[in-house]
This record gives C-alpha cells, structure tokens and sequence, in this order.
C-alpha cells in the first residue's frame, strides 16, 4: 500500500512538474509578445492615423453643401481645395482633427456646422508581407491592420509554416529594432485572437516556408540553371512528334502503343490499319 501510495505522488509530482514547465513556457511566450505590442504601443489605433500625402479623403456635411461630398487627394504640399474654404492643410492631422478644422473654417458661413471627414484610400502608409504568399509586397496600413488581416489578403501558399510567422518591427535604431514570432496555426485552430495583435507603420511580416518546402525550395533553386536545357528538350521532342499528332489527333483516335502487339495499343492500331 506504501508502495502504491509513492507512485502515486511520484506521477503527481511529475504531472506537476510538466505542467510548470510548460505553463512557464507559455508565460514567457505570452510575456514576449506583450512586451513586443505595449513596446509600441503609439498610434496604431484607427483614430489615430495620420493623415499625409498622397491620401486621399472624403468630406461629408448636411449642413454644408459646398463641401459636402467631396473627395480629395492630398497633395504633395500637405494641403487639400475645398469650395468656399479655399485651401486646407491637412497633413499630420487625423480625420478627426480634420473634421473639426473644417467646423471651425465654415462656422464663419454657417451655424454650428457639422462635418465627417474618412479616409477614402490608404496611400502614404505601408506594411509588408513577405514569404510564402500568393500576393506578397507593400499594403496600405490603416491603423486597423492585424497579423491575420494581411495574411487573408495575401493569402498564404501551402509551403507556408503558419506556426512560425515572424512580425518584425524596424527602427533606425539597432537595439529598437525587434521581432516575435506568431503561431497563426494556433489562432485559427483555437480561435484566441490574443497574438493577433495590430501592426504598426513599417511592420514587416514574413511566412516563412516548412521545413520540407525548404528543401523542396532549394531544389528547385539548384535545378533552375537547366531550366532553358530541359524546355530546349520538350521543345524538340514536340516538333519531332507534331506529324503523328496532327495524323492520330485529328481522328480523335489515341496514340499507337509502342508495342502494339496487345492491349489498346493493338486495338487503335487495327482501326488505323497499322
């Protein structure tokens, strides 16, 4: 009985031990990516984007039909020409600021106007995905952009390692810069949209490829050079059987078989008179 009585503390002694061991595991995991998302925390909210060229924005007001509905490109010297207000600065402020800018400028000609100012193409900002997608390179960054709605839109391939998908952050200073590592499998798995941070301007998102699409990736490197040797081949063997495609092809019937002795080979052979 002593005996049962020790194994049993001995297994839940172990059973203990792995769950701290993989618990601080997954402390230290979770504390990375914390302190990689409040690290940054600044401006990477919706109502915080800034505006600049060449943004482009759309005016709405109901009590002013001058400028109501209008759509303007912000220009390379940061200003946007609206009817009645002339021109506007409107870089390096947000759509809100913008808005009330606009307020204060038509209360002149009206009482306690009201104005909704939106972003209505995202162009000065990027981030960037890179890797194993179909549609990689430079997006436009909103300010809304989480890691998961830049791999939806640029759809990852089926060499893609989604536990493994890096978000690195720039900066022009070397000990700033820095990066964590995603498990994008995970998220979608167990639907816990804690990693699924937003990113910030500049953010670099790499997919990289599983191990076995790396090494499929790397033959496929080593390979290239006899590319044009290889087409050079399929080309000369096509020329070489163009007569017998045209004559066989054009009937509809199947190619002869090598040996035509037996089987469908022997069968399209007798049709033909061969």
């Amino acid at each position: 009985m002593r005996l049962n009585t020790g194994i049993a503390r001995g297994l839940l002694g172990l059973v203990v031990c792995t769950a701290g061991v993989v618990g601080c595991s997954d402390e230290k995991k979770y504390a990375d990516l914390k302190n990689f998302v409040q690290a940054h925390r600044d401006d990477v909210a919706a109502v915080e984007y800034r505006l600049e060229p060449p943004d482009v924005v759309e005016v709405s007001s109901p009590t002013a039909p001058e400028v109501d509905g209008e759509v303007q490109q912000i220009r390379s010297d940061g200003k946007i020409s609206l009817r009645l207000l002339g021109e506007v600065k409107a870089a390096g402020l947000t759509p809100r600021e913008l808005a009330a800018r606009l307020e204060e400028m038509l209360s002149r000609y009206y009482v306690d106007p009201k104005v909704n100012v939106q972003v209505a193409a995202y162009m000065s900002k990027k981030v960037y995905v890179f890797g194993q997608v179909h549609a990689g390179g430079a997006l436009p960054f909103t300010g809304r952009d989480t890691v998961l709605d830049v791999l939806a839109e640029t759809g990852p391939t089926f060499l893609a390692w989604g536990s493994q998908v890096k978000v690195i952050r720039p900066s022009a200073a070397e000990d700033e810069r820095s990066e964590v590592v995603v498990n994008v499998d995970d998220i979608m798995q167990s639907g816990n949209l804690q990693d699924n941070f937003l990113l910030k301007e500049g953010d670099i998102v790499y997919v990289p490829p599983t191990p076995l699409g790396w090494v499929g990736l790397r033959v496929r490197e080593l390979l290239y050079p006899f590319q044009p040797i290889m087409q050079a081949y399929d080309y000369a063997v096509d020329v070489k059987d163009a007569p017998d495609r045209w004559k066989y092809g054009r009937y509809g019937y199947r190619y002869p078989s090598k040996n035509r002795g037996s089987g469908k080979g022997a069968v399209v052979g007798a049709l033909l008179g061969g």
